[in-house]
């Protein structure tokens, strides 16, 4: 892959790159099914490779997965005003998918967390959790009635109940967190401005602590997201050393995924992580507007995307998340929406 172009869109970039960092400061290899996708929809590699990775849609809005402002108006939790208008997505920059495919958005510029059930064609909006106003919510996380957001400017998770509800805070053990992670029954918390993970129980008190700065296996220089696969693997993105590292779930260093550069396989600022049911894991990378794809051993086994406002095009990528049949759903934050696409290959 060549040199990157420049975005799209330099003066708006510009000031989202701002935005973004001040609050986080092809390939081959992946086996495609033995027949060619007749869809018009992108898909990478291009013909007449066969498609691994599809696009789906886009949305920003309810209107665009079909949820109309009747259907809005019974069953929003929360909404700014009366028009549909105050459910659009902002600057999306944190996603995550829960157990029943539904999608979680941290969307910072609007200070609201978004819920999208898939299954149910619902749209539910929070602007806080109890008497706490988010003030700039960075990443979130959901599992069972629980949605778990970390909130970059006050400097603590907030875990709340779909119905609005305070469940509790951590506010303590955390100068900046910035990136949340679910596995087993441990919250792992990114900590941008500590250069360290904290890990968590499912009600807010601390049980382990791993990470400093420095460019060694280990060691963080400003830390932003976290992501879990399904063999006990946690995944952080290491910005500032252009890698994402990979632990065990006591924060045992196990392998490193990248390296700073401007070709395939590298990054300029990697941004969101997740691992597909196969194991790939995609980096979004906010400086070079693409997803990069690879094993855990950080064979590069594909990249798509690029700089611009098209389907599958990127302004400042943030945060990843993928569901268990391989939706991926990526932050498009100065696009203003969230980008679905599906991997349709083999492992």
């Amino acid at each position: 892959m060549p040199n990157q172009p420049m975005p799209w869109n330099m003066k708006n970039a510009a000031h989202c790159l701002a935005f973004v960092l001040a609050f986080s400061v092809a390939g081959a290899g992946i086996r495609a099914e033995n027949h060619p996708v007749t869809s018009p929809a992108p898909a990478w590699p291009p013909p007449p490779d066969n498609a691994r990775v599809i696009y789906i849609r886009s949305f920003s809005r309810p209107a665009d997965v079909g949820i109309t402002g009747s259907a809005l108006k019974r069953i929003s939790s929360w909404i700014t005003g009366t028009e549909t208008a105050g459910h659009n997505l902002a600057s999306p920059v944190g996603v995550a998918v829960d157990e029943a495919g539904g999608v979680c958005l941290a969307d910072s510029a609007a200070k609201k967390v978004t819920y999208y059930d898939v299954a149910a064609k619902q749209w539910q909006q929070w602007d806080r959790a109890g008497g706490i106003a988010f003030n700039t919510p960075v990443a979130v996380a959901k599992r069972g009635g629980t949605i778990f957001v970390a909130d970059a400017a006050l400097a603590e998770v907030i875990a709340f109940d779909t119905g609005g509800k305070l469940l509790f805070q951590i506010n303590h053990d955390l100068e900046r967190p910035c990136g949340l992670a679910l596995l087993g029954e441990r919250l792992y918390v990114t900590d941008v401005a500590g250069h360290c993970v904290t890990a968590f129980d499912m009600q807010g008190k601390r049980l382990l602590r791993f990470g400093r700065r420095g460019t060694g296996p280990g060691e963080f220089n400003y830390p932003t997201h976290a992501a879990a696969d399904t063999r006990g693997h946690l995944l952080v993105t290491d910005a500032l050393n252009s890698r994402v590292q990979v632990f065990d779930a006591e924060g045992r260093f196990q392998a490193e995924i990248g390296s700073a550069g401007d070709t395939s396989g590298h990054f300029g600022r990697p941004k969101g992580v997740a691992v597909d049911s196969f194991g790939h894991v995609y980096v979004a990378d906010a400086v070079f507007d693409n997803i990069q794809v690879f094993d855990l051993s950080g064979r590069l086994l594909l990249n798509l995307g690029g700089s611009g406002p098209g389907p599958g095009q990127f302004g400042l990528p943030n945060g990843i998340a993928i569901s268990r049949d391989n939706h991926i759903y990526v932050a498009d934050s100065c696009n203003h929406r969230v980008q679905e696409f599906q991997y349709i290959g083999q492992p």
